[in-house]
C-alpha cells in the first residue's frame, strides 16, 4: 500500500511539471520563424530565384520545403499556388517528382436510399 501512495504522489508531482515543460519545447526559435517566414513570402512572390535564394541561405533543400512547410495553413504548394505563384509551385512540385495521394474513402461510391 505504500508503494502505491508513493507512486501515485510521484505521478501527481511529475504531471504538472510535464505540462508546464511541453509548451516551452513547442515554441519556434526566432531564427526559424523568420526563416519559415522567408520562404513563404518567397512561394507566394512567384519568382524562382528568389525561392531558391531563400531556402539557400537557410540551407534548406527544396524537397524538405515541398513536403514539410506550412503557410498560413496551407501546405507551401498549395499556398503558393492559391497567391497565383504558379511558378514556385511547379518547382516546388518538381522537387518531390510526381506524388499522388489517394483517399480511399473518398474513391468508393456510397448507395444511400431514404424514403420521406
Amino acid at each position: 500500500m505504500t508503494t502505491f501512495k508513493t507512486t501515485l504522489i510521484a505521478l501527481a508531482t511529475a504531471v504538472p511539471a510535464l505540462a508546464f515543460s511541453l509548451p516551452s519545447q513547442a515554441t519556434m526559435s526566432p531564427y526559424m520563424k523568420t526563416a519559415l517566414v522567408d520562404v513563404c513570402k518567397a512561394a507566394m512572390s512567384d519568382k524562382v530565384h528568389k525561392l531558391n535564394n531563400a531556402t539557400k541561405s537557410y540551407n534548406l533543400k527544396n524537397k524538405t520545403v515541398a513536403l514539410k512547410v506550412m503557410c498560413n495553413g496551407d501546405d507551401i504548394i498549395s499556398f503558393a499556388e492559391n497567391h497565383g505563384a504558379s511558378r514556385t509551385a511547379a518547382k516546388l512540385q518538381k522537387s518531390i517528382g510526381n506524388v499522388s495521394i489517394i483517399d480511399t474513402a473518398a474513391t468508393a461510391k456510397l448507395s444511400v436510399t431514404f424514403t420521406e
